[in-house]
C-alpha cells in the first residue's frame, strides 16, 4: 500500500536569517520535522492546491511563490521494520512566505517554530568567510574517508571520492558553489558524518565511535528535502525575482542585499550590489524614506512588476566574494 503526502519548506528571511518552518514531533527525543499533510485527491484537485489549503488551515500563512521540488520515496525512508506498514510517498514543495501576527498565533497552536537553516546546515553560512565548522571537522573527516578503502560491493561510481570531496568543499581558490547544498548533504552522509546516517545503519557511520555535531538532524529525511531545497532557492535567486516575495512591500536597498545574503550564504561588495540591482532594473523609488536604520534616512524601494513583462531572466546574479 502506497500512502501519497506533502512536504513543505515554508521559507521566510527575519532579521537576516533564512528561517524554515519546523514542526515539534509527538515523542520529545525526535528530531524536529517539516510540515506535512496528506493528499486528498477527492477534496484537491492537484497538489499545489491541496498544498496551499491545508497550509493555510494549519499555519494561517498565505503561500506567495510555490514550485514543485521532488517526489522522495526510497524504501525504508520512515523507518518502518520489514517494510510493515503503508509506503509513504512525499511530495516535497518550496514555499515563501511572510509572517504576520495571524499566522505567529496559529503556529504557536500547531507547536510550530521557525528556524535558521543554518541551525541544520551550518556549513552552508559563508557570510563571514569560511565557517570554522569546515576547516575544523568535516575537512579533516572526509580526507579520512578518502584515504580510506572501498568497501566491497560498493556501487560504481563516475568519479573517485577525492573529485567528488574537492569539487563539494573545494575552499583552496576560494571557490564555493553555493548551489551544491543537496551535494554536500548526501556526501556528508556516504562519508557516515551525519547523525541521519548512524540512525539508518550506514556502515560508514556505525564504524566511527562518535560524530562531530554537524548542525541539528531533522526527522526521516527532512533534511535532505530541505537541501534539495535550499539548492533550489539559491539556483532560482539568480534568474527569477522570487526574493521579492520574501520581503515588505517597501524596503531600503541594505534590507535587500542583507536577504539576498542571508539565502545565497556568501558576502555582497555593497557597491557592487546597488550596480547590480540598478542593471536588472527591478526595483524603483517610492519617494518615501526610512529612519528606522539609526543613521540619516534611507530611500525607499519596491519591486517593478513591470519588469515581468519585458524579459525572461529577472534574478540577480550575484557572483563570488
Amino acid at each position: 500500500m502506497i500512502e501519497i503526502g506533502l512536504n513543505a519548506v515554508i521559507v521566510a528571511v527575519d532579521d537576516p536569517q533564512p528561517l524554515v518552518l519546523t514542526v515539534a514531533t509527538p515523542v520529545a527525543q525526535q528530531a524536529p520535522s517539516l510540515p506535512f499533510g496528506p493528499f486528498d485527491p477527492e477534496r484537491h484537485r492537484t497538489f499545489e492546491i491541496g498544498l496551499r489549503e491545508w497550509v493555510e488551515e494549519q499555519t494561517a500563512l498565505t503561500l506567495g511563490y510555490v514550485e514543485q521540488l521532488y517526489t522522495f520515496g526510497d524504501r525504508g525512508r520512515h523507518h518502518i521494520h520489514s517494510d510493515e506498514g503503508p509506503h509513504v510517498v512525499s511530495v516535497g514543495y518550496l514555499a515563501l512566505a511572510r509572517q504576520t501576527s495571524e499566522s505567529e498565533e496559529a503556529l504557536a497552536r500547531e507547536n510550530a517554530t521557525w528556524r535558521s537553516w543554518y541551525d541544520f546546515f551550518p556549513w552552508e553560512d559563508w557570510r563571514s568567510g569560511c565557517p570554522g565548522i569546515v576547516t575544523e571537522h568535516i575537512l579533516p573527516a572526509l580526507e579520512r574517508w578518502v584515504a580510506a578503502p572501498v568497501p566491497a560491493g560498493s556501487p560504481p561510481r563516475a568519479q573517485s571520492r577525492e573529485d567528488r570531496m574537492h569539487q563539494a568543499f573545494d575552499i583552496q581558490d576560494g571557490i564555493w558553489d553555493e548551489e551544491k547544498v543537496l551535494d554536500r548533504f548526501e556526501l556528508l552522509f556516504e562519508a557516515g558524518l551525519l547523525a541521519e546516517a548512524r540512525r539508518d545503519g550506514r556502515p560508514a557511520a556505525l564504524e566511527r565511535p562518535c560524530l562531530p555535531p554537524l548542525g541539528q538532524a531533522m526527522l526521516y529525511d527532512h533534511r535532505r528535502i530541505l537541501a534539495t531545497a535550499i539548492s533550489r532557492l539559491r539556483a532560482k535567486l539568480k534568474y527569477r525575482p522570487v526574493v521579492f516575495e520574501l520581503m515588505p512591500r517597501t524596503f531600503t536597498l541594505t534590507d535587500l542585499q542583507r536577504c539576498v545574503e542571508a539565502i545565497s550564504g556568501r558576502h555582497v561588495h555593497k557597491q557592487n550590489f546597488r550596480r547590480l540591482v540598478d542593471k536588472a532594473e527591478l526595483v524603483e523609488p517610492t519617494g518615501e524614506t526610512s529612519t528606522q536604520t539609526g543613521g540619516r534616512p534611507a530611500a525607499l524601494f519596491r519591486f517593478r512588476r513591470e519588469v515581468l513583462k519585458e524579459r525572461p531572466a529577472l534574478g540577480l546574479r550575484v557572483g563570488g566574494r
